[in-house]
């Protein structure tokens, strides 16, 4: 049997009942370790859950997803993603390589932030699509997401954006002479996705267009869902820009529409009361 098995957000402790039951009869206990990461290391979680873990990095999941199904056909065998296991796509594929086998799997659902972002107080029915914003480089400087957001946006709906998780990456250099040598893992800051869609928006005035986005868009900045020391503030765009959250992970929303109880949550995080107060009223149902 495959165990799919969710940790949730936090620490080791977020582990369901359930899932901890299966990885304690599990023979083989595999950790992915590169669409997200936990509060805590890998040791903490081997304590509390009496078992060894082997970490699985994108290359060893992608490549070598064979291996790990065919020891998933003669014993039980556990893979543990950071908050739910479909958060990635992935995971799906996993799963139809096992079906494919013939090898019986079972999923055990966590948290995650696709529904805890509901901390700040953002009804979780009025999020439109979720968007991914990427780290741009000198050469590649992608605007697609924030078209998503805008779309959103002008259908009354809030963005979550996840922001880009760099593990085990090489350099280009590095990859084009076949050496197996990696850069230090980077994690996207809300100041750093602030500052890129201020760019977009630049651009697009630029270009003679209207964003439906300004510097004056109430966001909401993210840090560490779940945990003993999670952050969260609101305020505009510009704001989210400087900022300071911290440690990775962090998340940043865009605003739609809001409610008046959805205002009056938010206000508990702003970071300048009397900008909140100019600019979110004038989007509230």
């Amino acid at each position: 049997m495959l165990y799919l098995v969710g940790l949730g957000l936090g620490d080791a402790k977020d582990i369901t009942v359930k899932g901890l039951e299966a990885v304690r009869r599990c023979r083989r206990v595999y950790l992915e370790a590169y669409t997200s990461v936990l509060t805590v290391g890998k040791e903490a979680l081997e304590e509390f859950y009496g078992k060894e873990l082997i970490l699985a990095d994108r290359e060893m999941v992608e490549q070598e997803a064979d291996s790990l199904l065919k020891e998933a056909n003669v014993c039980d065998v556990a893979f543990l993603v950071v908050g739910d296991p479909f958060g990635a796509t992935t995971h799906s594929d996993l799963v139809l390589r096992a079906v494919k086998l013939g090898i019986p799997y079972k999923v055990i659902h966590n948290a995650s932030i696709m529904n805890a972002v509901g901390c700040c107080g953002l009804q979780l029915y009025n999020f439109g699509e979720t968007v991914s914003i990427v780290f741009w480089t000198d050469t590649w400087k992608p605007e697609s997401f924030f078209d998503k957001i805008e779309k959103n946006r002008q259908n009354g709906m809030h963005t979550l954006c996840l922001l880009d998780i760099k593990v085990k990456e090489q350099s280009l250099e590095n990859l084009m002479k076949g050496r197996k040598i990696y850069e230090p893992p980077r994690y996207m800051s809300v100041n750093q996705a602030a500052e890129q869609l201020l760019a977009i928006i630049q651009n697009r005035r630029l270009q003679g267009e209207k964003p439906e986005i300004t510097e004056n868009t109430i966001c909401v900045g993210l840090a560490r869902v779940g945990a003993l020391d999670e952050k969260i503030a609101s305020g505009t765009l510009q704001q989210m820009s400087t900022v300071e959250l911290g440690a990775p992970l962090h998340s940043l929303i865009v605003t739609g529409t809001m409610h008046p109880l959805e205002l009056e949550m938010l206000k508990l995080f702003s970071v300048n009361s009397s900008s909140f107060e100019n600019n979110a009223c004038q989007r509230t149902t």
